[in-house]
């Protein structure tokens, strides 16, 4: 259910049931959560991307996979067991991790890419929020990153009203960071992660868990977190050699 590649340091996760616009089954959520795991332990993964095969990024749960046994799917075993364990490895991979929304990102197809430290939009992709169109609450992680990218209000309309968000509206709204022509998109994608894969993975891996720190901590907080942090990147080969590169102008 999922395509992996490592080229120069960028791992990418394709999601790989094109025929049902990538809907999560238990086959993928528990290959997503390999796919992560194995990009954590590798040293020659630098940065991530996680997209679609095909014309979605991910449709969320595929309503048609039955769980095994028969009757009735249980939603918290789920999300406890299958898609709660994927978002916890997406923010705490100590690597950047960039969603190449592709094609439509709905319900926890969504919450996949909001989970990732950037997203790069397809002009012709939208989002859709979906959960409240079969009578269901955000998940996924959903209503933690909704009011924070998009405050109180519009999160609500967004979870509620069920109105697709286009390319153009996501990055007026600071949902994705950029948007690209679907003929630039794959290229644009694998040029910024290659930019990460050839940065400092050490300090990128810092910079995700104090920023993800800073948006509930106090000011005195982080600013202990910082001199820690600061100091442990200040002994790392990689600040010796960027003080080096600006020194001798290269």
């Amino acid at each position: 259910t999922l395509l992996t590649s490592l080229d120069r340091g960028v791992f990418t996760i394709t999601l790989n049931r094109p025929d049902v616009f990538n809907a999560c089954n238990e086959a993928l959520t528990l290959e997503l959560q390999s796919a992560f795991a194995e990009a954590a332990a590798s040293d020659d993964v630098r940065c991530v991307i996680l997209t679609g095969a095909g014309r979605a990024f991910c449709s969320g749960q595929d309503l048609k996979d039955a769980p095994t046994g028969g009757g009735k799917r249980s939603l918290q075993d789920s999300l406890e067991r299958r898609y709660n364990p994927i978002i916890r490895l997406i923010r705490e991979l100590p690597k950047p991790v960039i969603a190449g929304i592709n094609g439509v990102a709905a319900g926890a197809g969504l919450s996949l890419a909001l989970a990732c430290d950037m997203r790069i939009m397809s002009a012709s992709a939208r989002l859709v929020e979906a959960f409240i169109g079969i009578a269901l609450v955000p998940d996924s992680g959903a209503t933690y990153f909704y009011p924070r990218m998009l405050g109180y209000s519009k999160a609500f309309e967004f979870a509620t009203l069920n109105k697709p968000i286009g390319a153009d509206e996501a990055l007026q709204l600071g949902l994705v960071n950029y948007v690209y022509h679907p003929q630039a998109f794959k290229n644009s994608l694998y040029e910024l992660a290659l930019q990460f894969a050839q940065g400092p993975t050490q300090s990128y891996g810092f910079v995700k868990k104090m920023l993800q720190r800073g948006m509930t901590a106090s000011l005195d907080e982080m600013l202990d977190m910082e001199v820690i942090y600061q100091q442990r990147a200040g002994d790392s080969a990689d600040y010796s050699e960027g003080v080096s590169a600006f020194i001798e102008k290269r």
